[in-house]
């Protein structure tokens, strides 16, 4: 493996899908910014051009709602991005002036980019880098505990699993299709109708349809957004009436650590935050571990209405050790089934789901397919859980499956072949960061 060229490579990547104020995932599928795409690719641009990793994270801020919220999307101007528009944010009164967002988040990663990209500056730019973004950030945080958090049980749910950035993971697509999916989708499916719907869809113009979503799938996602629009993303109005809302695994482990490095940034400054603020992230990390079966030895999201774990096992079971799961023996539940070649440990590395799944596919966008940020955060998670070695293991396992096939949007785990869109940003910008760390 060529690391240098890898590098050269990753760069133009980046380098081709640049907007100028943001990155595109990729060009012509994916025209508009998204929020943990733009965290990923920062913390890859801070390696290559810090100016640049700052603008992308700054970017992302002016989509901001006034109530805290950071949108999942800051929609394009260009053609592609003005049309059609089905999220219509403008309804609700919180959505800022001049800019057409989302109504829904994503994955909280906004801290981990900015405290990645302050570790490459020097103590009084950092300084400067902390107190610019701090305000919006903690904001954020705020509006995930006081409208997410409902109970103040200390995890936070969603809403749509466009929210958990893993678009139709078996978590969610179960309890959606027991629960919520509407008569007119289950008559499309009897009537085997969905081929013929295909014709309608961008995306299967980019990319072979096998590996996008299932087109019934894709009907019951953009039927669940419409309920959130009917409401105005009113969350009250949402809530009272929701069929589901769950407690995604993923997204707590994700916000727990964000949480850890608010704290950090909050300390730097000498911004010390509120008590009820640190107590609800206190409770947050003791609550992960409500989310832990002892009979499979696996943590699992739960449903917020009944309580009851969601028994669907997923990338996102061993992303505790990426919040720092504080008990060892549990850790060390996760890397062995991470070690299991009949689960998490094919040729390849982690996939989006274990390969015993019923719901297993190896290009099935998030049903079985290998992501290089989910590698990214285990192998992160591994290095601070003590398990160095593994770390080393799956890095280097993910740069040479990239320098393989490239830069695309997700990979098969048993063969390591290229799948979904090519020249992805995310993939390109940590495999910059997986060879500067090395």
């Amino acid at each position: 493996m060529d690391e240098q060229q890898l590098l050269e490579g990753a760069k133009a990547v980046l380098e081709a899908n640049d907007h100028g104020n943001f990155t595109v995932p990729a060009s012509g599928i994916y025209p508009h910014q998204w929020l943990w795409d733009s965290c990923f690719i920062a913390i890859g641009l801070r390696h290559t051009d810090i100016d640049r990793a700052q603008k992308e994270i700054l970017s992302l801020l002016r989509g901001q709602w006034a109530n805290g919220m950071l949108p999942n999307m800051i929609l394009g101007t260009g053609r592609q991005g003005r049309w059609p528009n089905i999220w219509r944010s403008w309804i609700n009164p919180n959505s800022p002036d001049g800019v057409n967002t989302s109504g829904i988040t994503q994955p909280p990663m906004l801290a981990e980019a900015i405290v990645q990209i302050g570790g490459k500056l020097s103590k009084a730019e950092r300084h400067s880098w902390y107190k610019k973004t701090f305000p919006a950030l903690l904001k954020y945080h705020e509006w995930l505990f006081n409208e997410r958090d409902p109970h103040g049980e200390g995890l936070v749910l969603q809403i749509h699993p466009w929210e958990v950035g893993m678009d139709n993971t078996p978590t969610w697509m179960a309890e959606i299709k027991e629960h919520s999916q509407p008569l007119w989708i289950t008559a499309i499916d009897k009537l085997h109708l969905g081929p013929l719907l295909n014709i309608f869809r961008r995306d299967t113009h980019h990319i072979p349809a096998g590996q996008r979503l299932d087109i019934i799938d894709a009907l019951v996602l953009y039927s669940t957004l419409r309920r959130l629009r009917r409401k105005r993303y009113d969350f009250d109005k949402i809530i009272d009436h929701s069929m589901f809302a769950i407690e995604d695994l993923a997204f707590n482990c994700i916000f727990i650590r964000a949480n850890q490095h608010l704290e950090d940034i909050a300390r730097f400054i000498h911004k010390p935050l509120a008590d009820d603020l640190k107590d609800r992230i206190k409770k947050s990390q003791l609550a992960l571990e409500e989310l832990w079966d002892p009979m499979a030895e696996q943590y699992f999201s739960r449903n917020f209405v009944t309580h009851k774990l969601i028994n669907q096992s997923t990338v996102a079971t061993l992303l505790p050790l990426y919040a720092g799961v504080g008990h060892k023996g549990r850790a060390k539940a996760l890397v062995k089934l991470l070690e299991d070649k009949h689960l998490f440990g094919p040729e390849y590395p982690v996939p989006s789901v274990p390969l015993n799944s019923a719901w297993y596919k190896p290009t099935g966008y998030w049903q079985g397919s290998t992501w290089v940020n989910m590698n990214w955060l285990l192998i992160d998670g591994l290095r601070r859980s003590g398990f160095a070695d593994h770390a080393d293991v799956l890095s280097e396992s993910t740069l040479e499956m990239v320098a393989q096939s490239g830069f695309n949007e997700y990979f098969d785990p048993s063969t390591g072949k290229p799948a979904g869109a090519k020249n992805f940003s995310w993939t390109a910008a940590l495999i910059i960061d997986m060879i500067k760390a090395a």
